[in-house]
């Protein structure tokens, strides 16, 4: 297991996580030796650990310690048991996209409320091998409180850079309660993630966003928590919205990494979903082109995708490559309309992790995936991360006060008559 810059190829240990990126100004990933890998094995293991109710391996991220952080001490491992999430087969959900089958996979029941725990918990782990005290992020709002809440676990000082009013209110609280430091950035995440680049190591701040390589493979997990909750058989399809890119490139990393140890059989495509507003990257990959043009100003209701410079868009860009994958930008009216079918199932989803659906959903008109194909769709972030955005659902009635007369005549009124 090594660190290997993904432009210049350089090698180092994964003992030295500072600086963050290479040298040459690229992103490193974590590279594993899983030749002589036994799948059967694996997957025996795998499954014998789902006793567990408590320790690392309670965990639906450290359950899969040998394809996530095979070296990592487990006295090092700071965990609030995330993963564990659900997958469900929705119906609704496919009648709307007009697909055969989807499935949704609800990473807003991680503790946190959002897949960004999948990953902190290794990169944060991995601080804490490296004797690091205080750790840092720029963020939309769930990076932020995911590493609030492991930092607050750990012991660690914790420093948040948000943009001006440009974070949803439940996400802040989490944040704040946790005890982190939140200072509002002039330029917004972007900025923020320049910066933390830049100086963070001079600050000894462990920077804990998209580039860091720990939190990737954390990530990870969710599609290999999937594959193990389907039998290690994947839907045709894994869809799922694009912000700073870190799902993709972990998605697709998991997925061929299953595929060359023999976890799974074939690689599903995968599909990433931008709101219109902001799609840097979707507007990369449609005309073409091999470099990302950032996004000055990103406009959309979906918050935690609203990022117009995604730090993980060259591994993105590969992993579309390696699985022959697709992207497309979906309207904030056609996130809403997807989220509205989404909780209505009694599953609910803040607005960003609702632009997988409403992808699927354009795709599947445009000819892009067939109707008779199948989907997993990554939900990303819980209902109450973004109450806000269920403002609108609030009626007369929940508001003006009903005398109890009125409402027993009201309830009547509406009530079958019984055969």
């Amino acid at each position: 297991m090594e660190l290997v810059c993904i432009e210049c190829g350089k090698v180092r240990s994964v003992e030295r996580p500072f600086p963050m990126g290479c040298e040459c100004g690229g992103l490193t990933e974590v590279r594993h030796d899983f030749r002589g890998a036994d799948a059967e094995k694996l997957k025996a293991l795998f499954d014998a650990r789902l006793m567990f109710r408590t320790g690392p391996y309670a965990s639906g991220v450290w359950r899969y310690k040998e394809l996530i952080d095979p070296v990592l001490d487990e006295a090092h491992i700071v965990t609030r048991g995330e993963g564990n999430t659900g997958l469900y087969d929705c119906g609704p959900a496919a009648r709307h996209a007009g697909v055969r089958r989807v499935w949704l996979k609800a990473q807003g029941e991680n503790p946190s409320g959002s897949f960004k725990d999948n990953g902190m918990t290794a990169a944060v782990s991995r601080g804490v091998a490296a004797g690091c005290r205080a750790v840092a992020c720029a963020s939309t709002g769930n990076t932020s409180s995911s590493l609030a809440m492991y930092a607050a676990r750990a012991g660690l000082r914790c420093v948040v850079l948000v943009p001006p009013g440009g974070v949803a209110s439940g996400k802040l609280a989490q944040t704040y309660a946790y005890g982190a430091e939140v200072y509002a950035l002039e330029g917004g995440y972007d900025a923020g993630v320049r910066l933390l680049n830049r100086y963070g190591a001079s600050l000894g701040l462990y920077v804990c966003n998209s580039v860091n390589p720990f939190r990737i493979e954390g990530q990870k997990s969710m599609i290999i928590e999937a594959a193990h909750q389907l039998g290690w058989s994947l839907p045709d399809w894994v869809v799922l919205p694009g912000g700073a890119l870190s799902n993709a490139s972990a998605v697709g990393k998991g997925l061929l990494e299953m595929k060359a140890i023999g976890l799974i059989d074939r690689v599903p495509r995968i599909a990433v979903v931008q709101a219109e507003g902001a799609s840097p990257f979707h507007r990369m990959i449609a005309s073409g082109g091999d470099t990302l043009v950032p996004e000055p100003a990103p406009r959309t209701a979906a918050s935690a995708i609203r990022i117009g410079n995604p730090p993980s868009w060259r591994k993105a860009a590969r992993v579309l490559r390696e699985t022959n994958g697709v992207t497309c930008a979906v309207s904030d009216d056609e996130i809403m309309a997807a989220k509205r079918v989404i909780d209505r199932v009694g599953i609910g989803c803040e607005p960003a992790a609702a632009a997988g659906l409403a992808g699927l959903r354009k795709l599947a008109e445009d000819g892009v995936i067939g109707r008779d194909e199948t989907a997993l769709v990554v939900l990303t972030g819980h209902l109450l991360k973004d109450p806000d955005a269920i403002r609108p659902l609030e009626t007369e009635d929940a508001r003006r006060p009903i005398p109890p007369e009125e409402l027993l005549a009201r309830l009547a009124a509406r009530t079958p008559a019984r055969a």
